[in-house]
């Protein structure tokens, strides 16, 4: 079944659900028993509202299947299933390895809880493929990768770095909230551990806050304990949102994808700015590594203007009718973000002299962002001079 078939029928069971279409939203924290017998005997499927119900299982299952995963975890964010993963996977004395454009708050949680957790971190440059095992130490127990990476978009060689890290039975997690599953599937590359922040694509509306942790069978007895042991649990109505939105993933992306690819090509046009980051671009340095191993792009993408001052940023931002000064992405509308690389890079540096501009492409027409962006860049050059 094509992965656009399958969005719409995955975990449908009318039968199951009284002829509707949709599961139903199970509330609840206590599930009954009938005797002590089924209390004993541990085959009744739902025990316990924190463990898992009918809607929580229609997700799982979906995703997992998607994936190509063993099994398939759900955690209240992106951050969390980052966190967690993490933790399944290292422990006191163990290092880890993480790509220097990582997301901020994963950098935040490896320099300070899982510091405090004897748990050592090593920045290394995302450009660096199979070399990475240079930095390989004998307690070495994870790398995380995040390709493209935040705001720069950096691709990794997912399938070289998989490879050296397996010979030393090194643990490979990935955050592919990017690509999703649709553009790009981790377990296929020999990733371990694959992660979204399904806040965005796939939830795809920014009413609803999820993360997932789908594992392959290297990994997913130690990803479920360590779930077990947080006590991680996402509400019902949370996942009934983020039920939703998978199946119009595919729909969605593609616009997406269509009204970037648009944005990116006039942007790299402009006077006013000196490199476009976008992967499907030919002029972008890793385009032939997207090719290879990505199937499509999403609506995330970035610019450097030329070299100005924040002043003249600041008013190209602000008088924006369409885009949103926001920071999660992936949902229905534009986004725009000014960003700042260089302050928190310590394995590889930051060149560039102009600002750092991340957009988020939403589903509206795209002739309408583009000529909200051409005013933006008016009041840019009024500042500026160019």
């Amino acid at each position: 079944m094509n992965d656009r078939t399958f969005l719409a029928h995955a975990a449908v069971n009318p039968s199951e659900h009284h002829g509707f279409i949709n599961p139903a939203i199970y509330r609840g924290s206590t599930a009954a028993f009938p005797n002590v017998a089924a209390l004993a005997g541990g085959k009744q499927p739902y025990r316990y509202g924190r463990w898992g119900n009918p809607t929580s299982t229609a997700l799982c299952d979906a995703l997992s299947a998607l994936e190509g995963a063993t099994g398939t975890l759900l955690c209240p964010s992106g951050l969390t299933a980052c966190t967690t993963a993490i933790l399944a996977v290292c422990g006191s004395g163990d290092h880890l390895l993480v790509p220097d454009n990582v997301y901020g708050p994963v950098r935040h949680f490896c320099d300070t809880a899982a510091r405090r957790m004897d748990i050592e971190t090593t920045y290394y440059d995302p450009r660096v493929g199979a070399a990475i095992a240079e930095l390989f130490q004998p307690n070495t127990r994870a790398i995380f990768l995040e390709s493209p990476g935040s705001g720069t978009f950096e691709i990794q060689d997912v399938p070289a770095i998989a490879a050296v890290a397996h010979q030393r039975d090194i643990c490979v997690l990935m955050d592919n909230s990017w690509a999703t599953p649709l553009f790009l599937k981790p377990l296929e590359l020999d990733v371990d551990i694959s992660i979204m922040a399904a806040t965005k694509y796939i939830g795809g509306h920014s009413d609803v806050m999820l993360g997932t942790i789908a594992c392959g069978p290297r990994a997913w007895e130690q990803v479920r304990d360590m779930h077990f042991q947080l006590g991680q649990f996402v509400g019902p109505d949370d996942v009934t949102l983020v039920l939703r939105g998978f199946r119009t993933l595919d729909v969605r992306l593609q616009r997406h994808q269509e009204s970037a690819l648009t944005m990116a090509c006039w942007l790299e046009q402009r006077p006013e700015v000196s490199r476009v980051f976008y992967p499907p671009l030919p002029s972008h340095p890793d385009h032939a590594l997207w090719r290879r191993d990505f199937r499509g792009a999403s609506g995330l993408l970035s610019f450097v203007t030329r070299n100005s001052s924040s002043e003249a940023v600041a008013a190209m931002i602000d008088g924006l009718k369409l885009f949103t000064i926001g920071y999660s992405w992936g949902g229905f509308e534009s986004l725009v973000l000014p960003v700042n690389p260089r302050s928190i890079r310590t394995a590889t540096q930051w060149t560039e002299t102009g600002h750092l501009i991340r957009l988020h492409i939403g589903l509206e027409d795209v002739d309408d962002l583009i000529a909200d962006l051409e005013e933006g860049f008016s009041r840019f050059r009024d500042i500026s001079g160019h």
